[in-house]
């Protein structure tokens, strides 16, 4: 079985192209986001990665480690982070787990049903499928997202939701659909009118169970 929400996630050790990691201890007291894909030089990895250097500026701004994942060795990954940043723009400064033996793969059931890692692979036929995992400072696991081989992610929604999460994070609240940082949130049904209005001021009540705040 998978990894669910709010499972801690395992603490792996490994090694990237920049040096050996424990996974929880690179954690440390920040947010983390694990996101794999299928092999390096390959042209929808290239683009998400390079998305991945782009946001530099929003991860770190955010208290956010990020790092990626594939079944290839840390001299592919060295030499790969070259294509990413010529095709994005922007320098690659986030490691890379060289998971060759599929161990941290398997721990987090990144593999489609029938991986197997034949001489010659290639993305089509071995390796881990596009996942995105976000963690909180706790360790424990707050989203998770898969995707077929075929269909690269948008890492604008993935910051998107790593900003709701962190807005919502141990308070009453939650944020509706489409939510996009500075909007209004909704307050949780778990705290009745009055403990709203305690803690929130004056709140928006659309419905007797949509009550919405701008003062989170």
């Amino acid at each position: 079985m998978g990894l669910r929400i709010n499972d801690i996630v395992p603490n792996f050790s490994a090694e990237t192209d920049l040096g050996p990691i424990r996974f929880h201890d690179w954690i440390g007291d920040e947010w983390a986001i694990l996101f794999s894909h299928p092999k390096d030089y390959t042209p929808v990895c290239t683009t998400e990665f390079g998305a991945v250097a782009q946001l530099a500026k929003e991860w770190e701004a955010h208290n956010t480690k990020v790092i990626g994942l594939s079944v290839d060795g840390v001299e592919e990954h060295k030499s790969w982070k070259k294509d990413i940043e010529a095709v994005s723009g922007a320098k690659a400064v986030f490691p890379i787990i060289a998971d060759a033996s599929l161990e941290v793969s398997k721990q987090f059931d990144m593999l489609p049903a029938d991986a197997y890692l034949p001489d010659g692979r290639t993305a089509a036929d071995s390796a881990s499928v596009r996942s995105v995992f976000i963690i909180s400072p706790d360790k424990k696991l707050q989203l998770s997202m898969t995707y077929p081989m075929s269909v690269g992610r948008n890492f604008a929604e993935i910051l998107r939701a790593l900003k709701a999460l962190q807005k919502t994070y141990g308070q009453p609240l939650a944020t509706p659909a489409n939510w996009t940082e500075g909007q209004d949130v909704v307050i949780a049904l778990s705290l009745d009118d009055a403990a709203a209005e305690e803690k929130f001021g004056a709140f928006d009540a659309r419905l007797p169970y949509l009550r919405m705040t701008s003062n989170a």
